[in-house]
């Protein structure tokens, strides 16, 4: 059973089907990867759900940048720096960048990041 807010026809029956799957798998596989073989959230780290919540939150966060890094790594190729000069440069920008109203807007703009 499949819950959508599309109308179901004969005609995209299969199509809708292969999306779900497809968009689940890239779930599942990311969960996985997260919880197996990046952060090993095997158990619960405290009693405190807003603790719990703040973990996950973080895990979530670090694997994003993970992500973004790894699949970034040709332009950061292209820039021709070193690791350390990478690592310290994301630092400083996280680090020292104040929050705008233009940061806030480009936030609230909905965006779908792909990779290939």
């Amino acid at each position: 059973m499949y819950i959508t807010n599309f109308k179901i026809t004969k005609s995209n029956v299969s199509h809708l089907a292969k999306t779900g799957r497809s968009r689940w798998k890239i779930e599942n596989e990311g969960f996985n990867r997260q919880k197996n073989l990046i952060h090993h959230i095997e158990h619960v780290n405290s009693h405190d759900y807003n603790a719990i919540q703040n973990h996950y939150l973080l895990a979530q966060i670090t694997d994003i940048m993970m992500q973004l890094y790894q699949h970034g790594v040709q332009i950061f190729k292209d820039l021709k720096k070193t690791t350390k000069e990478k690592s310290y440069n994301l630092l400083e920008v996280i680090r020292t960048h104040w929050t705008t109203d233009e940061d806030l807007k480009a936030v609230e703009k909905q965006i779908q990041v792909r990779f290939s």
